[in-house]
């Protein structure tokens, strides 16, 4: 197989990594040895998620091909990504984590759902509570005005029966 056959797969990899994939965060990991990637890619790949050292220039066209335009700016010097499949905050939360310990990971930006966001942007997204935390008080919301409105149906027919004892013993008494 060619060079430029090898570097085309490569692309068509990393396009298939960055369109299937739900949060996508770029960080600048110059600086951490050898043990403190692998304890990195250890505490990523424990909750599923992918972590990559990437050519700059292969994911340029990569994201080009995928239709993100806004990368090209943060694929500058040393970029691995995480790639996030399932929760889009599980990576965020890990990687800025991992960035408060170790001063040496540098989060450079991402991507949410085909939208490409800057450091801040994803920084915020790890204050958001996990997905599943999201879900309960989604249906919690749903739940409340149902439950209420059990509980004032529930009076009604309580009324009803006391007004229908009411009258029986009313018809009974005449």
């Amino acid at each position: 197989m060619s060079s430029r056959k090898q570097k085309e797969k490569k692309v068509l990899e990393i396009k298939n990594d960055l369109e299937s994939s739900q949060v996508i965060i770029l960080t600048d990991y110059r600086g951490l040895s050898v043990a403190k990637m692998n304890q990195l890619r250890r505490i990523l790949e424990a909750d599923g998620i992918r972590y990559k050292v990437v050519k700059n220039t292969l994911t340029k066209l990569a994201a080009h091909q995928a239709g993100l335009d806004g990368l090209d700016s943060y694929m500058e010097g040393p970029v691995a990504i995480a790639y996030g499949h399932d929760d889009p905050v599980t990576p965020v939360k890990l990687l800025v984590k991992f960035a408060k310990e170790h001063d040496e990971l540098e989060i450079k930006g991402g991507v949410l759902e085909k939208q490409v966001m800057d450091e801040a942007q994803i920084r915020r997204l790890a204050d958001l509570p996990p997905k599943e935390v999201l879900l309960a008080r989604v249906a919690g919301a749903f739940q409340a005005p149902l439950a209420a409105m059990a509980i004032v149906l529930q009076g009604n027919l309580r009324n009803l029966v006391y007004v229908l004892n009411a009258v029986k013993e009313q018809k009974e008494s005449a």
